[in-house]
């Protein structure tokens, strides 16, 4: 795996940069984390960097892995001055594959590749982690019109890639990724601590993370859970995440009187173990690429009751693994949740079911065929 170097006297590790637009604790974000963590130390050396500075959730979460981080300090969306701190980055650190994780980095890259000499220039590889529809109409026509430039190019769903542009898709491996299974199974035996911290008592717990932004159906969780405590009493949410429709969900809250019978507990570093204090884990979301909060509920064995959408389907298994709803649907929502809820039988063997399957989750499987794609591409 390693390859001569340019004098032909020495090999080294292929030299890999991923590149975001922030290092949030965003799906995209998190499935990178997950493979720096995991990665072939010996035979790769990753780099990242991340074009918004405001967005450092992870930062020092990468850095602890022992992986160089750059932040490209892009001010705004009209500030392309980080297009030549990439360059320069890419050229000073003889870069050999970059590897996108956004549309808008990708985009961008491509073009800063162009510039380069072709004996100076890296391979790009991209990969898509959402359904094409979700991004806005000028991102997909960059998107789009640059895609050519790509060596590779990877979604993380067959939902994902099936929403492509046909064009693209004949294009696109899927490469489900995964997550770090054991060090969130090692998180279940927190459940009691959190049950005492938050005060459950006996109450059957409801868990969502999702940012709060229009497309996780928000509005839809909310009136759905409105639903479910009218007619269970035993029932207690409790919900992880922050974005742009923070004051806007708090006034629904407020209007639906939820109390504390729904807790919106904002951004929590330890989300996942949070719901390791649950019993059931929901997720309302208008689309998804490959949802990590699902997968990560999985692990922790909680039943899920999701929305079909996007790459959902792919993870759980509608009376298998939980409840599959249609979205924009609170009230089939909010049956599901009553029905798994009310019949512990049910539940159980849904628990059972997820916890079978989270092994099958592990990030290790798909970061070993994205480093052979890298080396494919690499040889010389």
């Amino acid at each position: 795996m390693t390859r001569q170097s340019s004098g032909g006297a020495s090999s080294r590790p292929i030299r890999v940069l991923c590149v975001i637009k922030g290092l949030g604790r965003g799906g995209a974000e998190l499935l990178l984390a997950a493979q720096i963590r995991e990665r072939d130390r010996l035979h790769f050396t990753y780099e990242v960097a991340y074009l918004a500075p405001q967005k450092d959730a992870l930062l020092a979460d990468l850095e602890a892995t022992g992986v160089k981080v750059t932040c490209l300090n892009a001010k705004s969306s009209a500030d392309v001055r980080w297009l030549r701190r990439l360059r320069k980055l890419l050229l000073e650190r003889e870069i050999e594959v970059v590897h996108a994780h956004s549309p808008v980095a990708a985009s961008m890259t491509r073009l800063v590749l162009r510039t380069m000499r072709r004996n100076r220039r890296p391979l790009m590889v991209t990969t898509e982690h959402n359904l094409w529809k979700s991004h806005a109409r000028l991102t997909r026509m960059a998107d789009s019109l640059t895609a050519s430039r790509d060596n590779a190019r990877i979604a993380v769903s067959s939902a994902v890639r099936t929403s492509l542009p046909t064009r693209l898709q004949v294009r696109t491996e899927v490469i489900r990724h995964g997550i770090d299974v054991a060090g969130i199974e090692a998180q279940r035996s927190d459940r009691e601590d959190v049950r005492t911290e938050f005060g459950l008592g006996n109450d059957l717990v409801v868990g969502t993370v999702a940012n709060l932004r229009y497309t996780k159906g928000w509005p839809d969780l909310l009136a759905a859970a409105k639903q479910v405590l009218d007619t269970m009493p035993n029932v207690t949410f409790v919900a992880v995440g922050q974005g742009p429709m923070e004051e806007e969900i708090n006034n629904l809250h407020r209007h639906l009187g939820l109390g504390d019978r729904f807790r919106l507990l904002g951004f929590r570093s330890d989300a996942v173990r949070v719901m390791a204090g649950c019993d059931v884990f929901c997720l309302a979301s208008h689309h998804e690429g490959l949802p990590v909060a699902v997968m990560e509920a999985m692990v922790l064995g909680l039943p899920v009751v999701a929305t079909d959408v996007g790459g959902v389907k792919e993870l759980v298994a509608d009376r298998i693994h939980g409840r599959l709803v249609p979205p924009h649907r609170p009230d089939l929502l909010a049956g599901a949740l009553i029905d798994l809820l009310t019949n512990e039988t049910h539940r159980s063997r849904a628990a059972g079911a997820v916890r079978e399957k989270s092994e099958s989750l592990s990030a290790g499987r798909s970061i070993r065929r994205m480093e052979e794609i890298y080396e494919t591409l690499a040889q010389p």
